[in-house]
Parts: C-alpha cells; structure tokens; sequence
C-alpha cells in the first residue's frame, strides 16, 4: 500500500516551517512529503528592505533549503507552480506536474499597486531577492551617474517610496544609513540627496500606538527623511509621483512601490474563492469545502473570532500557521480530531535602521529605540532559530543586538 503524499507548495516561512515540523511529526513510514520551490533557496521576507537599501548583503538574507531540510526525507522539487487542479488532486507546475493527497499551498505574496496609474510599469517593488538587488543596484547607480555628469540634475539623487506601511517605514529607515554612505563614496553633498515617502492615509504605520508613531516620525525625519501623510497618488510616471487634487509632482531618479501585497495570483487561478487577494480559510485553515487543502501565510485571511476580522499576515502568524498546520495533517493521517488556530501575539517591532526601532511586546508593553531595535534582532534570531537551529543563527544571524 503507497504512503499517502502530502504537497507543500512554497519555501516562505509557512511552507519551510510546515515542512519542518511534518518531518518531526511524522515518521518516514507515514507519509511521502514533497516540497515545491520556484527557487532552491529560502529567504528571510522581512529583511528584503535591508537588501533593496544595500545595508545587508543578498546572500545573508537566504538560506539553502537542501541546509535546513533533509533531502533524503522530503522530495525537493524546484519549480514554479502555475495552477492547483483541485477535482484532480493534481499541481500544474512550469516544467512537470505532481499529484497530491495533501496540499499545503504557501505561495507567499505579489506585489498590489490598487490600479495606480503607472505604478506596476515604473516603481520597483520589494518582493523577493532578485528585486531588492535591483534596488539596490539602481540606487547606487545614480549616485555614480550624477557624481560624473557634467550636467548634474539633483532629481537623480531622490529616492521616493510610495506606502507607509511596515515595509515601507522600515526602507526609508535602512536608507538612512545607507545614502549618507553613498554620498561619502561618490563625494555628494548629503544635502543634495532626499529620501521621501508618501502615504494617502492620514498616518503612516497603519495599526500601531499613536505613541509609537509619532516616535517614529521624529526618528526619521531628524535623520532627513520627508514623510508626507494624506497623500493619494494618483499616477506613477517613469521618474515622479503625480500627488493630491492638485496634481502635485515629485520628482525621482529611485521609484519604490511598498504600498501593498496580496497572495498568489495561482489561487484564483485554481478556483479558489478570493477576498481582497487572498483565501478566507476556516478555523482548522482548510480552504472552506476542502478536506485536504490547507492555506497558509500571506495567501490565507485567518479570522479573529473575537474582533470579526483577520489576523495581520505577519511573519510570526506564518510560522504559528506552520505549527497548526502541520498537527492537522498528521491528525488527518491519523483519523483524529483537528486543532482550531490560536494566535499568539509577541508583538510587533519596526526597525528604523539598524539602531533604532519602535514597537510593542507581551501584552502591549511599548520600546523605543536601542532596547526596541535589541528586540527586533532577538526576534529575527528566533525565526532563524525555528527554521535551522543554532547552526543557522550563527551563519546568518544578527548577533551584534545593540
């Protein structure tokens, strides 16, 4: 008798944690486990910004799959997924397809710019490794550019970054640090070069404490970044932002798009039933009507009961995802009852560059600056730690806490 096939499509933090804890739930006796990755490495999402500013090098941001999973365990398949045929128990892949028992679907995020004019066409965006090195790459481009044109256009020098969200507020945090780098690199007058971000909400940081907020408005605005709140863009042009009613105009030689994801564009392809870009899934996070479908990570809404709204896709609610999901496969296995998804809440902090950060931990108890930016690398640490142990955090870790 064949050994049931659990699929896992997707090496983010959700897929690599699921596949994880199966083969430390499971014995080689009670399943075939496969897992699909358009890449052969994994990389740490929520660093992509240091990456995209050039503060962390590319490589210490990703992870070989084959160093933290144990190939002779779990079938490493490096492709991209295209479709799910859900009648069939079957995955469509770039290159082959594979048929399924079991399917976990982590496919991570892609990158939503809500129908701006423009914005897809001419902002970079930071969603995986290769185009954060783009960012990268371009930044310091321009700096060389303008520091040996003969017609200096100051324009060149501005980065502007749209969203002032996490990802956004973090960026223009690594930027900080990084331009005045640069600017000491190509002999540029600091002053010369601008770092803006715009958000059309009244505030940025969406979700966090008025306190923590305006803390993390004055951090960087002291260190040169413009923030201009209640600032709808309407269109995105090759080297501005078109701004307001009035149609304002900000010129950039660096367009950067962080203003919103949604999950992978394979599951409404597949079928499945989306909200605003991802699956609502139930409690024990199946997909609803799906016995062997489980969602999870940036492609899955997971409600909170309690406030009739999801819980934040954040990195720690994926790796949590990993642990639920994972003990209702082998409770499926198994013919047990399945466990309902329990969040819990260590808290949130942002970095504002490599010394400074803003948040909230255990019970909402609110940092601020060097304490705040300890925690945030004890909490990229303890994510390294869940996925590869000590060994990883020695390799990859960020050991200088303050």
């Amino acid at each position: 008798m064949s050994k049931p096939k659990i699929v896992v499509l997707g090496a983010g933090y959700a897929g690599l944690m699921t596949t994880r804890r199966l083969t430390q739930k499971l014995g080689p006796e009670e399943a075939e486990i496969v897992l699909v990755n358009k890449h052969n490495y994994h990389y740490e999402t929520t660093w992509l910004h240091e990456v995209a500013a050039g503060t962390r090098n590319q490589n210490q941001a990703r992870t070989m799959i084959s160093d933290v999973i144990n190939p002779n365990r779990v079938s490493l398949i490096y492709d991209e997924v295209v479709e799910v045929k859900k009648d069939d128990n079957r995955v469509v892949l770039k290159n082959s397809d594979i048929t399924y028992d079991y399917l976990v679907i982590s496919l991570g995020f892609e990158t939503n710019t809500f129908g701006i004019k423009g914005m897809e066409k001419n902002a970079f965006s930071i969603t995986d490794i290769n185009s954060s090195r783009m960012i990268r790459e371009h930044i310091e481009y321009q700096f060389a550019k303008y520091s040996t044109a003969a017609k200096k256009n100051d324009d060149d020098l501005t980065i502007l970054v749209g969203g002032g969200g996490f990802t956004g507020i973090e960026f223009v945090g690594e930027l900080t640090e990084k331009v005045p780098e640069l600017c000491k690199k190509y002999d540029i007058d600091r002053s010369k070069a601008r770092i803006i971000n715009v958000e059309a909400a009244p505030r940025i940081l969406p979700g966090f404490n008025d306190d923590l907020v305006a803390y993390a408005k004055k951090s960087l605005q002291d260190r040169g970044v413009e923030i201009r709140e209640g600032a709808k863009i309407s269109e995105c042009k090759k080297s501005s932002f078109v701004i307001g009613d009035e149609g304002e105009e900000i010129k950039a030689g660096t367009i950067v798009w962080t203003g919103g994801v949604t999950g992978s564009s394979v599951l409404s392809k597949s079928g499945f039933e989306i909200t605003k870009g991802k699956v609502t899934v139930d409690s024990d996070l199946r997909a609803p009507g799906e016995n062997n479908i489980f969602i999870i990570g940036d492609c899955a809404w997971v409600m909170n009961k309690e406030e009739g709204r999801p819980f934040p896709p954040t990195a720690q609610a994926a790796i949590q995802h990993a642990d639920t999901c994972s003990s209702n496969l082998k409770a499926l296995l198994h013919g047990g009852p399945l466990e309902e998804f329990i969040f819990d809440n260590k808290g949130t902090v942002a970095s504002l560059g490599s010394k400074d950060a803003m948040g909230t931990v255990f019970d909402d108890h609110l940092l601020y600056g060097k304490q705040a930016s300890a925690m945030k690398k004890v909490i990229d640490n303890r994510s390294l730690f869940l996925l590869g142990g000590p060994k990883l955090v020695l390799k990859k870790g960020k050991l200088r806490l303050l």
